[in-house]
């Protein structure tokens, strides 16, 4: 058996992830909680449709023959973003979440532009989601390949039967952040796709997205507000081909 811990910077094939909610006492939450409130008053301002729910969040994590293994636990989504505003204060906490690599036909990635009432408003990367409560199996472990297509299906009005989701995961490792990349494709041209998705976006109460983003090459990544950790993924697989 051959394992390692999780190094920032890091790009590791998986064969699966396995992870478990657990009990663990964040002493950010508890200790910054004045501080806290007063963050999430401050980013919901015109911004109603944000709602603080409970998220799951990594605390511990290694890498064991392909296999990364986690443990994650329940937590504020405001604690979360002060968390993460503030500077990722110690002990190492991970937003560990699932991502759906969804690309077209033609080879062309499709991503989400996020829209202006959300936290992330502008930002351009994989339909996603931190998990959530919706993804913890009666079991106590956490259901990070139903995230992949839960979230994608939400955010983009895709319905199951119009996407190939493959088995196999890429972690992308930054400071505070896990990204597990899942392969999905789409039988259509990237055009035909983003049509698709506008369309049923359009038609959605309150849609998350702004816009669907398409991605030929690296070069594209330049036009769009995009975090480090997408571009690091997206270079890593035009590389490779």
């Amino acid at each position: 058996m051959t394992g390692h811990g999780i190094v920032d910077g890091a790009i590791v094939a998986l064969e699966r992830v396995e992870a478990r909610v657990e009990p663990f006492d964040w002493a950010f939450a508890r200790e910054q909680a004045d501080a806290i409130a007063a963050h999430w008053a401050k980013l919901t301002v015109g911004k109603p449709a944000m709602f603080n729910g409970r998220i799951m969040l990594q605390h511990r994590a290694a890498i064991v023959d392909g296999v990364f293994r986690a443990g994650y636990f329940g937590a504020d989504y405001a604690a979360f973003l002060a968390w993460r505003d503030f500077g990722l204060p110690p002990p190492a906490i991970r937003n560990g979440f699932a991502m759906a690599a969804l690309r077209a036909a033609d080879g062309a990635f499709l991503l989400g532009r996020m829209g202006p009432h959300t936290a992330n408003a502008g930002k351009v990367y994989f339909a996603a989601g931190t998990p959530d409560e919706e993804d913890v199996r009666a079991d106590g472990t956490l259901d990070l390949a139903g995230s992949v297509t839960r979230e994608l299906c939400e955010e983009t009005g895709l319905a199951l039967d119009e996407i190939a989701v493959e088995e196999r995961w890429t972690a992308v490792i930054v400071p505070g952040r896990v990204a597990f990349m899942r392969p999905v494709a789409i039988d259509r041209e990237a055009e035909g796709a983003r049509a698709l998705m506008m369309e049923r976006i359009a038609r959605q109460e309150e849609p998350e997205l702004s816009d669907i983003v398409i991605v030929r090459d690296l070069a594209d990544c330049a036009a769009h507000d995009m975090p480090p950790f997408m571009i690091t993924y997206l270079a890593h697989i035009f590389e490779e081909e």
